[in-house]
């Protein structure tokens, strides 16, 4: 009898105690499991965008045959827009990239109060030289340092300016002669800038540029200046200093592609 009783307990263990254990699961508290990561923020990726700001642009001239100087100083800001197109590349926190830009500028003629006496002459002569930058365009490469949504930037590359054309005016006569086609003229290009991701495809930047040009001659005709038949009017010293404020959409690869 004793022996059955021992059977039917170990029996009874058996089934009853897979039930207990399950219960007791059942009364232990169940841990979600942790939320994923987000992927790193990164700057791959193509962009395009639009900017707003401010150009000072410098010109000097000089002519061959008495030397006459023009020197406007740096004539007061004008308003330039347009926009950009570019890529960067991320790794790990160094971005690299190409941007180009293109810039309509307000009308800028300078100079336009400064006259000079050409030597010898009776009466006396007066001439005066004005020009007016339209637009300006500029490719170059950034290379910058990203902490996270905020990238550091300098770029440096080529620009070109689209200029009207020169006007030399005689303020005693009030007669003028205006050069003629296009008097684009090229140059060196540094910069730099702070841009900010202040959305998941959108960011914000600044910018600072210095562009250096070549210079551009033009020559006078004796239909107005007489004395001056044959002159050749050279600029020198010609730059062209911005200030701009961009906002671009950014096409990312994939998403937020990790860094490599």
């Amino acid at each position: 009898m004793e022996m059955r009783k021992l059977l039917l307990s170990a029996v009874a263990a058996l089934i009853l105690a897979p039930a207990a254990a399950n219960a007791a699961d059942l009364r232990m508290p169940v841990k979600a499991p942790p939320a994923p990561m987000p992927p790193p923020f990164s700057w791959t990726g193509f962009y395009i965008g639009g900017n707003i700001g401010g150009a000072w642009a410098h010109h000097n001239f000089h002519d061959d045959f008495f030397n006459l100087g023009f020197d406007d100083g740096n004539t007061n800001g004008r308003f330039i827009g347009g926009g950009q197109v570019g890529a960067n590349y991320q790794i790990n926190q160094f971005v690299i990239g190409v941007e180009g830009t293109f810039d309509w500028a307000s009308n800028n003629n300078n100079n336009n109060g400064v006259g000079v006496a050409v030597p010898g002459s009776v009466p006396l002569e007066v001439v005066r030289i004005t020009s007016n930058d339209t637009w300006i365009a500029s490719v170059a490469a950034r290379l910058g340092w990203a902490v996270d949504r905020a990238l550091f930037y300098f770029k440096g590359g080529g620009g070109w300016v689209g200029n009207n054309g020169f006007t030399l005016t005689n303020v005693t006569t009030g007669t003028s002669i205006s050069t003629s086609g296009s008097n684009n003229v090229s140059g060196w290009l540094f910069g730099a800038g702070i841009e900010w991701a202040f959305v998941e495809n959108w960011s914000v930047k600044f910018e600072y540029d210095y562009l250096g040009l070549g210079s551009r001659t033009f020559t006078a005709t004796g239909l107005v200046f007489p004395r001056l038949a044959g002159d050749t009017f050279t600029t020198g010293n010609t730059n062209v200093q911005m200030f701009t404020v961009g906002l671009n959409y950014r096409f990312n690869w994939g998403g937020y592609p990790g860094r490599y």
